[in-house]
């Protein structure tokens, strides 16, 4: 999949373009609306990014995982080449210790992500704080000419580049979840 940004001035307009792509078989789990303007953005109902995803918290955990993967590696290397796991505890300690290291890294990865923007929206930081709402749509390769079709109905829409799109089955996930809230009494 990829993702398609778009930026413009106009709620009005996403509103528009969103039911024009939902009625051209989009999924709503495909279309998100970036706005400083929350509270317009929900009262349209228009799909807004969860305020989870607004934060870096999943690319920085995942970062923090990493670094305490190696961490704990080189504490189980250092203990062997110093020869401590001929103690009577042998290397319980040792492995203890890498767990706790990895997870407190993970830990504070995701401490620092809750602190920051996420990865992706960096670049449209500037224009969203200046009032314009950034939409974006993850789409199948079969759907970029439907996707053309309506952005070009829409001369308020500028093209701001792709990038990488959530997973096929997060989206389709995440539909099916909401379908199933919804029909929750």
């Amino acid at each position: 999949m990829l993702r398609h940004y778009f930026i413009t001035d106009s709620l009005e307009d996403l509103v528009q373009v969103e039911q024009a792509l939902i009625s051209r078989h989009f999924l709503g789990s495909q279309i998100h609306v970036l706005s400083e303007q929350d509270a317009e953005v929900a009262k349209l109902q228009l799909h807004e990014i969860e305020s989870v995803l607004k934060k870096d918290v999943i690319h920085s955990t995942k970062i923090g995982a990493v670094v305490g993967v190696i961490l704990a590696i080189i504490t189980l290397i250092f203990a062997y080449l110093m020869n401590w796991f001929n103690s009577p505890s042998g290397w319980l300690p040792f492995v203890f210790l890498s767990i706790v290291i990895i997870g407190f890294c993970t830990w504070e990865g995701g401490f620092i992500g809750i602190q920051t923007d996420n990865i992706n929206f960096r670049r449209f930081k500037r224009l969203v704080n200046n009032g314009k709402h950034l939409l974006f749509v993850d789409i199948e390769p079969q759907q970029t000419n439907t996707l053309g079709e309506v952005i070009k109905q829409y001369p308020s829409l500028q093209a701001q580049g792709t990038g990488d799109a959530s997973p096929h089955w997060v989206i389709y996930g995440r539909e099916k979840y909401q379908m199933f809230m919804k029909s929750m009494p």
